[in-house]
């Protein structure tokens, strides 16, 4: 990795969530590079979660894709460019230009986005350029312009400190959006008038700060949100002159509402009614109401319905626009925004037009062509599809894992696998659709890249490079321009920069724009792309940090609609099934392309596991930390058992993280059904069906080693650790263990291998040392393997070791056990504050911080530091 400087900081923005945090990195003269937040930027006002604070560990050239790839063997720029514009040209002239697709990412930049989109669009003449933000965003997309006429996110962050009542419907934002939530946990420290309403079927972790938990059924929501619109309705709380001079439509939507009494939600939902009614009691007397919504509200077969009972009860009372008030959608992803900004979904033309006659002769004459797409294309689900019939011949994947991370991911990966020609650009040589692919093109990763992106609050901020381009590697932009120029379309792509690009996308947004349209960036025209600091849009005279507060939105007559909505009966699963609920986890993101590459991150969970309630469990013997298959008609996978009362009986949640390069049979979303919503075409990744059984394992393993071994097991997990470290299962039994080390380990016959038996536990430890340090370390176990994870990793920096004190198993006096990591950000353990709590006498989560520094950066954690103090305090107290 060469470094372009080595001591100047450099103000970046993070790539992990829509959040947007500034980031300052200060590349060292060893290589490394140092992170912190940028206490400027207003999004994150110098705060970072677990993730952002380790994105210099995952800086590394291990695992990237450093050089071109034609048919798996490595070739020059100019013969891959050219096969690529051969093929894609080719295939058109045979096929039409609708047997041709782009498939793009919320990870891309705004100017990658921006001349991807013109080429599928504007010069193809196809509508078939869609992006993974269909997975997370497209519903928000469709209620927002249902709604308000135009995808516009009325408010920004500073609402959330405003509020006197926050909900969060569908959004873990402790995990997902963790600076949001410290946040709205510094804010309601100061204003104890503040309340926090969490409207999640799990307990999550930002249960913690809320003042009521509403665990209702999945998909419950619509329901919720027409009945509140009733009882707002039927008590007065309105707000007559603004739904009469600034919206249409409330009579139809009040007449679907009006047959939802509490009653009937309590029933739909499986919530009480007095639960039900306090919460409506306190929204109807909050005028200073947020409400935040994420994947739990977009990620359903309904999810565009539920967003608009949402924004209906903030246009009934007119909470919307105006400081501390209205609906907020919090992206997934760090473009997001951007991608539908330029037009990344299939149904968006550019510049947030639609395929109007009107748009698609007025983008047509800015780009100066007239084979500019007339019409949507094919959205993920749907592109997919038609790939695994045969209708699409050539597909570009970029910066997305699609194998993994679409729903029914096998028929994905079968799709894929006999598409004439697939081409991926990515920054990692080894992913589960790479592998896929005819030709790999190695794409700029963060930290070399320079262009924009746009988070959650409509704020535009700068992507900075601070490191070289390795080996032959090229910014997406550059790859996709040069594509295009080879395929005829020289003139138009002949970009040398990408403060081109988005000098000409601020063109876009302005041309023959009268105010007609919400996304307007006129401000921008000439602006210094160097130094643009972080600017909200739209950007006329000056940038506007809220929307609709005037009355006036995007629709035909200016007014906003109100949509009626129908909530959908409740879901069962089939007999003997359960409803399966699918998300992130705190440390890592998207399929661990960036952050399995850090230790400190796989520290918190280093394999992939299935939350079911302690009921249910035991109802199937499913016992803790054993292995559990979860199957439908789609595929399998095999996790790992936490049995917790945070999940809904009858419910099940796995993170979706995990894939074949890190487990041996992970990728739950294989076991997700296609269905989408009908408006957004949105596919409900939490609302699958799966049958869950053990697995009965005659031998558990944990290892770890200086290297990644070649693993033959039956079940499989690795993450890094200074090394690796990993965990296994048999379901049979391996004849000779010490040969199966040998061949996992690659060790030659010079390698002694030292094991110790328990013969009354069938406990076994085997240990490979060389010259004091250690090689390799294996423990296995009829039971899951008790072994402290964090004391076996911290063996692999040590020195002077022998080999009793590998095989014993546990740390002796002078190596204390930490234990299973709490806090990521400064790498704390649950023995070391439980430590702080029975013998330092901490009591409160602050007092834990202040001794032991767990739950004081980004605070994801703060809620398990509590979980631990009240256990103690229960165990004192009896």
């Amino acid at each position: 990795m060469t470094v372009v400087a080595t001591s100047t900081t450099v103000r970046t923005t993070c790539p992990y969530c829509g959040v947007g945090c500034g980031v300052l990195a200060t590349p060292q003269v060893d290589g490394s590079v140092t992170i912190a937040g940028d206490t400027e930027h207003p999004a994150n006002y110098g705060r970072l979660c677990s993730k952002g604070s380790a994105l210099g560990e995952t800086l590394s050239l291990n695992g990237r894709l450093l050089y071109p790839e034609s048919d798996g063997a490595r070739v020059t720029w100019d013969q891959t460019l050219d096969r690529v514009a051969n093929t894609f040209k080719e295939t058109i002239a045979e096929h039409g230009p609708d047997s041709v697709a782009i498939y793009g990412s919320g990870q891309l930049l705004t100017e990658d986005y921006y001349v991807a989109n013109k080429l599928m669009k504007g010069f193809i003449g196809s509508g078939n350029m869609d992006t993974n933000s269909r997975l997370c965003m497209a519903s928000s997309v469709a209620g927002h312009r249902r709604a308000f006429g135009s995808d516009t996110v009325p408010g920004n962050y500073e609402d959330l400190e405003l509020a006197d009542l926050i909900l969060l419907v569908g959004s873990n934002l402790g995990w997902c959006h963790p600076v949001l939530y410290q946040r709205i946990v510094k804010a309601k420290a100061e204003r104890p008038q503040m309340r926090v309403v969490l409207i999640d079927p799990r307990r999550t972790v930002s249960a913690d700060m809320a003042d009521l938990h509403l665990p209702l059924q999945s998909d419950g929501d619509s329901a919720l949100f027409v009945g509140l619109l009733a009882h707002l309705a039927n008590h007065g709380i309105t707000a007559p002159d603004f739904v009469a001079q600034h919206t249409s439509g409330v009579d139809a939507a009040l007449l679907v509402a009006e047959d939802w009494p509490i009653g009937r939600v309590a029933e739909v939902t499986g919530l009480s009614e007095k639960a039900i009614s306090l919460f409506y009691d306190w929204f109807a007397k909050t005028e200073k109401a947020v409400t935040v919504y994420s994947q739990g509200v977009n990620q359903s077969s309904s999810g565009t319905d539920k967003v608009n009972a949402i924004i209906n009860c903030h246009l009934l009372t007119g909470r919307i626009g105006r400081p501390g008030m209205g609906p907020f959608s919090v992206t997934g992803q760090p473009n997001a925004m951007g991608g539908r900004e330029v037009g990344g979904l299939a149904n968006m033309l550019a510049a947030h037009m639609d395929f109007t006659p009107e748009a698609i002769d007025r983008v047509g004459r800015f780009w100066g062509s007239n084979t500019v797409a007339t019409k949507p294309g094919l959205k993920a689900v749907d592109l997919f599809a038609a790939m695994g019939r045969g209708e699409i011949k050539a597909v570009w994947i970029m910066a997305t894992n699609p194998v993994d991370s679409m729903p029914e991911a096998d028929a994905v990966r079968a799709a894929l696998a006999t598409c004439p020609f697939v081409v991926v650009s990515d920054m990692s040589a080894d992913t589960d659709t790479g592998v896929t692919a005819h030709v790999r093109l190695p794409a700029a990763g963060w930290g070399e890249k320079d262009g924009t992106v746009t988070n959650s609050e409509r704020r535009i901020s700068r992507q900075r490079p601070f490191l070289a381009l390795p080996g032959e590697v090229r910014p997406d932009w550059w790859i996709i321009k040069e594509v295009a120029k080879r395929m005829g379309f020289a003139k138009t792509f002949d970009y040398r920069s990408p403060a081109e690009i988005f000098a000409e996308h601020v063109a876009l947004t302005a041309f023959e724009n009268d105010g007609s349209r919400d996304l307007d960036l006129s401000g921008l025209v000439g602006a210094d792309y160097a130094t643009l600091p972080p600017t909200q849009w739209p950007v006329r005279s000056k940038p506007a940090a809220r929307m609709f507060g005037d009355g006036r939105f995007f629709t035909s007559d200016g007014k906003a609609r109100f949509v009626p909505v129908l909530p959908p009966p409740s879901f069962a699963p089939l007999p003997g099934s359960f409803i399966l609920n699918t998300g992130r986890v705190r440390d890592h993101w998207h399929t661990m392309t960036r952050t399995g590459k850090a230790a400190r991150l796989s520290a918190h969970y280093a394999e992939p596991f299935v939350e079911i309630h302690p009921a249910d469990a035991e109802r199937l013997n499913i016992r803790r930390a054993t292995l559990v298959r979860l199957s439908n008609r789609h595929g399998s996978a095999v996790v790992r058992a936490l049995v917790t009362d945070r999940q809904r009986r009858g419910h099940l949640f796995v993170p979706m993280h995990w894939t074949d390069q890190f487990a041996s049979n992970g990728r739950i979303d294989a076991l997700v059904t296609a269905k989408v919503d009908p408006v957004s075409a949105q596919p409900a990744l939490k609302m699958a069906q799966a049958h869950a059984e053990p697995v009965h394992a005659k031998l558990y393993g944990f290892f770890v080693a200086t290297d990644r071994p070649q693993l033959a097991a039956d079940y499989w997990a690795i993450a890094e650790a200074t090394g690796v470290r990993g965990e296994l299962a048999w379901f049979d039994e391996p004849a000779d263990l010490s040969s199966w080390l040998r061949a996992a380990f690659k060790l030659d016959d010079t390698a002694m291998v030292q094991s110790v038996l328990d013969p009354r536990s069938g406990r076994r430890s085997f240990a490979v040392l060389a010259d004091g340090r250690l090689v390799a370390a294996l423990y296995t176990s009829p039971d899951p393997v008790l072994v402290s994870r964090q004391w076996a990793v911290g063996l692999l920096t040590s020195d002077n070791l022998t080999a009793s004190t590998v095989l014993a198993g546990r740390p002796g006096a002078d190596m204390p056990d930490s234990g299973a990591i709490v806090c990521s950000c400064f790498s704390v353990g649950i023995n070391t504050i439980t430590s702080a709590v029975t013998d330092q006498g901490c009591t409160t989560v602050e007092a834990v911080g202040a001794c032991t520094k767990a739950g004081t950066n980004c605070g994801s954690c703060r809620a398990e530091i509590r979980g631990i103090i009240d256990a103690n305090r229960l165990a004192a107290a009896e």
